[in-house]
């Protein structure tokens, strides 16, 4: 049986070209951002992958990634699910914030560990650990299920959303996680065993494609 689990952050989106701080905001994807929603629905097509169902964030930047990924590969008719337990971290006081200037106010070491700890919220928003509060029970009773019953899955979410479902597949640690980065637009291929664990992770990039 196969248990295919896709996951993709979002191309990249009008605030992360001016870098600023995301979370719950909702901004649009720029032309970079939908090139690479396509090329990573391409790179899937070429590759034979199919999808059963999608699941996606309350985030239009995701749910225009996820829907450029599906045309790409002429599946624009696979259900797809909706959830805000799949958005970004909510950033709170930094939401609209330029990253330089909120080092400016805040400081380098202030801001980075914000941004790269585990468990340290921003003031009036979520940590990682908050974050993977909602992911993951939704993943457990909602995404799983379906992986396991044999369907082919894609999660088009966000950076942390989905840095807290890679902590746990990948088995890292709180400290581990902290130099984690996901790239915008490119797959991460999962497919997993009968106890739930992973059996192989393929990183989908245009002519790389190699295992880790």
């Amino acid at each position: 049986m196969e248990r295919l689990l896709v996951l993709a952050r979002h191309g990249q989106s009008d605030w992360n070209l001016k870098k600023l701080f995301t979370g719950w905001r909702d901004p649009e994807l720029t032309d970079l951002g939908v090139e690479e929603a396509r090329n990573a629905g391409r790179w899937l097509k070429e590759q034979g992958y199919g999808f059963d169902v999608a699941f996606t964030s309350n985030l239009k930047r995701a749910q225009r990634t996820c829907a450029l990924i599906l045309e790409e590969m002429d599946l624009t008719d696979v259900e797809t699910i909706r959830n805000e337990a799949l958005n970004e971290r909510d950033y709170g006081d930094l939401s609209g914030l330029n990253k330089d200037d909120a080092r400016e106010r805040w400081g380098d070491a202030q801001v980075h560990q914000w941004r790269r700890s585990y468990d340290v919220p921003p003031p009036g928003g979520e940590s990682l650990k908050d974050t993977a509060a909602r992911v993951l029970p939704y993943y457990i009773q909602f995404i799983l299920p379906r992986v396991m019953a044999g369907e082919r899955v894609l999660v088009a979410a966000h950076g942390n959303s989905l840095r807290a479902l890679v902590m746990v597949l990948d088995g890292m640690t709180t400290k581990t996680i902290a130099s984690l980065e996901i790239a915008t637009g490119i797959p991460l291929v999962y497919q997993l065993k009968a106890d739930t664990t992973v059996e192989s992770k393929t990183v989908l990039e245009h002519d790389i494609d190699h295992k880790v």
